[in-house]
Order: C-alpha cells, then structure tokens, then sequence
C-alpha cells in the first residue's frame, strides 16, 4: 500500500516513521522528485547529502541518492554530520542539499530537511509541496521519472556519486567567524544527548579536526552517538532533559552548560549555577554582538526575531542601533526574511540562531561559540550576563488540547477586547494581544494552532511574575472553557 506523503511532508521537511512511512522506497521517490523539482531547474549539477547517527540513515540515503542519480544529478555524500553541517557543505559547494535527520525525535523516527543551493530553505511555499506532489505521482505510478511539468528535466544518464570529508572544514569555517583564542580560561559542560554535537564539538570547540587547541576545559555528557537516546530525548526545549546537564555544571564547578538536539542545529544554556538561560536572552546577547560588528563596519544593522521571543530583544537591539524585524514562528519564514532584509543575525525561542555570516542558515554551534566569546572577553558570571538581557518574567510555551481552536482563539479575542480596549492586536501567527506601550500593567500573549495537532500553543510575558501569572491563567482558563 502506497504511503500518503502528506503525512510525513509537512511544511519545513520531512518527518515519518521507519520503515511503514518513510521507507527506502520513499526516499527514492523523494530524492528524484527533490532533483527535478529543485536541482534540475536552478541548473545544479550535484547534490550533496548527509545523514546523523540514526541506525536508519545510511539506507535511505542510499535509496535517496540512488533517486537523485537517476535523474543525471551527481551526489556528494558527506556521510555523518549535523544539519548545520549539511548546511555548511550546501553553502561551501554551493549545491543543494539534503540531510537526513528527524532531530529530537525517538528511534523509531528519521527525515530529511532540504536545501537549495547555498543553504536556502526549501519549505511548503518554496518547492516543498512541488516536491511532495511529484514524488507521490512517482510511489503512484503516475510518473516515471525522466521528464515531467513539475520537474526538471534529467540529462538522460545516471549521476555520479563521490565521497567527501567536510567536518574539518567546517570547523575550519566556524573558527574564522568567533575568534576564541583570546578568551580567559572556561570550563564548559557540553550534553550532546548521544546526538551529532558528540560528533561536531570535538573538532570545533577541541583539536579532533586538527585546529589549535582553545582555553576551554570541555567536560563531555554523552557524546557516544546513539540513535536510540540511551540517556535522555535530545530535546533541551523540555526541562526534564536538562537535569543531567545542570547538576553536571554545578558538580564540575563550571563557568556554563550547552546542550544540543540531536542533530545539532539548536544550542541550550545553562548558567553556572544551573539554571536555564532563556533563548531569547541568548537572541539579545548574541544579536548585539552581531550589531556591534556592523556599525564598526558602517552598516545599518537588521536583526530578525519571531514575535514570541521576549520584548527585550526589539527593544535591546534598537536601542543599539539596530533595526529588529519582527516574524512569524518557522525556520522557513525566518530564513526568508533573513535574507530579504539581509540581516546579520535572527533568533528563534526555540533556539535557533540565524546568521547571515553562515548562509542566512541556523546554527547552534555557532551561536554556542558566540556565547563563549562574550562569557571570557570579560570576568562577570554567565547568570550576570542572563540577567542584563531577561528583564521580564515569561511562561514559556503551554499547549492546550482542543476540540475547535478557532472557536476558543476567538472566546480570547472577544474577552480581551472587552477587558481592555487599548490593547494591540496583530494577526501575524495567531492572536497576538500586547497592553504594552505607557500602559500598566504591561503584558502581551500569543496564541497559535499547532500546524499537526489540535492543540493551541501559549506564551506569555509580562513586568512582573503576578502579572504574568493572572494574564496566563486568564487566558488557560478562556482556551479550556473553565469560564465565561
């Protein structure tokens, strides 16, 4: 029985089970349908893949570059790496790319998310749903695969595939941007959550790739690569999964903690005491560095933020002189309005950092390393820096299951609107209410459909902890229909 793709081509990437969705048949289809769809038509004469420490990796890779050569595309294999990695050899080879990962999520799951040439997203607006159509007409029968309307053309023979080995480069890559040389002594504790950060920190924050050893005393938490997560989920977005990390930076007597998802592409920070330091603090922190660099330059700075990061970052980052663009939740919308605007740097709550420094592409690595750089070019605790950048009290993300989210989105809006008339209201992604500017008390909110379950999802942030904690409750209460 065929598989639907729209259950595992989502908006950002591809995500299934293996093998009963994302099986090497699959892949096939998809990584013909991505050659004809994306590397065909921009003219693009190879593809580079690669694929993180799931058992399942290697196998559907295969099937996708076999996919792929069909079409007349050569494959540059680069085998195991981070998806910034990936990112990094699309950006360095200037080819599209393909990385097989399904970041966080347990064993039994793989993906891939894709690129164009360059590192430029591929999402549901920018070829992915294209993608998708023609790879399900492929699994159907429909189309064979050498010519179509929604592809390219192929040259009629069959791809080359090569072998390249790209973590010393991109460690090499990685050094040029954050000088660390200069730094006073560290001591950090990495997690790397059995994911590709045990694979890529050895060689940019150490000497495995054969760069110059760095003042840093890196204390290792499970860089053992491991699909199955012996340890813990590599997701550092949920608390539970920090606990190792935090009692560790606290036993070592550390200067911080950093915790990467599976395949690396988000960074988490701990202080030194073990306390979690909010993405968005880290978004100011590292935005203003960014800024700075700028205007040293003569340019006018643009930082990209999306609109549920804290109201400090805009803030701080205007009052540096910068110009903050505010945008929608998503990877792709992020990485569109990075480069449209040609900002120099984006963050996301979820902890993604954007740079226009390495493709416009997220990279937890490099943000880790800009954090580095600010903690040891002066002699102030990491929870001091925190604290300059997290003046306001949040609640982080909260999700609500529902029956009818529109219905209970609107139940807010009508209450809102009734309770404070002077409140703002946006429609950006979701409702966004804001009863910020002069006005007492401050508080904004933002609610939004989950894209694949219903749930409606929840931040809130505020002056101060009561104020948050009324505002939150108000809005839980009106979202689960526990009042009027």
């Amino acid at each position: 029985m065929t598989i639907d793709l729209t259950r595992i081509i989502k908006a950002y990437d591809v995500r299934g089970t293996v093998p009963d969705q994302l099986s090497p048949e699959v892949a096939r289809a998809i990584g013909q349908a991505f050659a004809r769809v994306v590397a065909l038509p921009e003219g693009a004469s190879r593809i580079v893949v690669g694929h993180d420490m799931r058992d399942s990796g290697p196998e559907l890779v295969d099937a996708f570059t076999a996919g792929a050569t069909s079409t007349g595309v050569d494959v540059v294999a680069v085998g195991l790496c981070s998806t910034d990695g990936l990112y990094h050899a699309s950006g360095a080879l200037d080819a599209p790319g393909a990385m097989f990962t399904a970041s966080h999520n347990p064993a039994v799951y793989n993906g891939i998310k894709l690129c164009r040439a360059g590192a430029r997203p591929v999402g549901q607006e920018t070829g992915l749903a294209e993608v998708r159509e023609l790879a399900q007409q492929i699994l159907d029968g429909v189309s064979t695969g050498s010519t179509g309307s929604t592809g390219g053309v192929s040259t009629g023979s069959t791809g080359a595939v090569s072998e390249r080995e790209m973590l010393g480069e991109y460690a090499a890559f990685l050094r040029g941007l954050v000088d660390l040389s200069g730094i006073r002594p560290l001591k950090v504790v990495v997690d790397a959550g059995n994911g590709m950060g045990g694979y890529t920190v050895p060689a940019v924050l150490g000497t495995a790739a054969g760069l110059p050893e760095l003042p840093l005393d890196v204390v290792p938490l499970y860089f053992e690569l491991d699909g199955t997560f012996p340890n813990h989920e590599a997701n550092p977005l949920e608390p539970a999964n920090l606990l190792d990390l935090q009692a560790a930076v606290v036993e070592h007597d550390a200067d911080l903690g950093l915790a990467f998802d599976g395949d690396a592409d988000r960074c988490f920070v701990v202080d030194e005491h073990g306390d979690a330091v909010p993405p968005s603090a880290i978004t100011a922190l590292v935005g203003l560095r960014e800024v700075a660099k700028e205007l040293e330059a003569g340019r006018t700075p643009t930082v990209i933020h999306n609109l549920i990061t804290s109201r400090a970052v805009p803030d701080l980052l205007a009052a540096a002189g910068a110009r903050a663009v505010r945008t929608r939740v998503g990877h792709s919308f992020i990485k569109a309005q990075m480069a449209s605007n040609d900002a120099v740097f984006g963050g996301e709550h979820s902890a993604h950092y954007y740079f226009r420094d390495f493709y416009f592409a997220d990279t937890g690595m490099l943000a880790a390393m800009h954090v580095l750089a600010a903690l040891g070019t002066q002699p102030h605790p990491m929870s001091a820096l925190a604290e300059m950048y997290s003046p306001y009290v949040a609640s982080g993300e909260l999700n609500s299951t529902v029956e009818d989210a529109a219905a209970a989105s609107e139940r807010v809006r009508e209450a809102y609107a009734a309770a404070y008339p002077d409140a703002v209201v946006d429609e950006l992604d979701g409702l966004t209410v804001s009863h910020w500017d002069d006005a007492h008390p401050q508080w904004w909110f933002n609610l939004r459909a989950s894209n694949t379950e219903p749930l409606l999802r929840l931040n809130v942030e505020a002056a101060d902890e009561d104020i948050m904690v009324k505002v939150r409750d108000d809005v839980l209460a009106l979202v689960r229909g526990e009042r009027a």
